[in-house]
């Protein structure tokens, strides 16, 4: 089976990304892209990003997750430790985030390293979720094979009967890591592939080095 995607093409018209008009600060850039996108281009779960880990048998893998929070620290996300995605995370925090705002045109590539957040923090997010996702969160062990969606399924009713009438403390596998970046890059869609790129690297005095890359 064979599917030729050649003539896929499209125009990138939507704006530009310039030096003289950048923040001496990533972060800041950051801010504005995401408020502009998530203000006036209509895109669904602008915090939906990818993150890719280097696996335990050494490949890396992409999967999306859910921005939780950022500041000029880094970003923070929440998943289960003892997942795929933590277990790789502990064997090699390296990682990288990414962003693609089809709408505006736009991608965002972040490289970093993960580390867990402070214990208080993650309790104070996860008292905040809503109590099914809280018991979601204690019945799914995430990414082990399981038999069949019922079996989850009736986990869960286990669970809920087990907690019923009780406030859901976290769980001690389940909480934020930060990403907290040394690279960072914006890129921005222009006509005939000649798409403006702009890249922060962090320097060993903590201030950002800005330049331009080619397309």
């Amino acid at each position: 089976m064979e599917k030729d995607l050649s003539n896929y093409r499209k125009s990138y018209e939507k704006g530009e990304l310039l030096l003289r008009n950048v923040s001496d600060n990533p972060i800041e850039l950051f801010r504005d892209w995401f408020v502009d996108v998530d203000t006036n281009f209509n895109v669904d779960e602008a915090n939906a990003m990818t993150i890719s880990t280097i696996g335990l048998d050494g490949y890396p893998k992409s999967r999306v997750v859910l921005l939780k929070k950022y500041n000029h620290e880094g970003f923070i996300f929440y998943t289960n430790y003892n997942s795929e995605k933590g277990k790789a995370i502990t064997n090699n925090p390296n990682v990288c985030l990414s962003f693609f705002w089809h709408a505006a045109e736009r991608q965002v590539i972040i490289k970093g390293k993960a580390e867990k957040i402070a214990e208080n923090l993650s309790d104070g997010y996860f008292e905040s979720r809503p109590r099914g996702s809280q018991l979601g969160a204690i019945a799914s062990n995430q990414s082990e094979v399981v038999a069949n969606r019922e079996e989850l399924e009736e986990k869960l009713k286990l669970i809920e009967l087990q907690h019923q009438g009780k406030e859901i403390e976290r769980p001690k596998h389940w909480g934020g890591y930060i990403v907290k970046p040394i690279e960072i890059e914006f890129w921005q869609g222009r006509p005939n592939r000649l798409h403006d790129r702009i890249r922060y690297q962090l320097q060993e005095d903590y201030n950002w080095k800005v330049e331009r890359l080619s397309p």
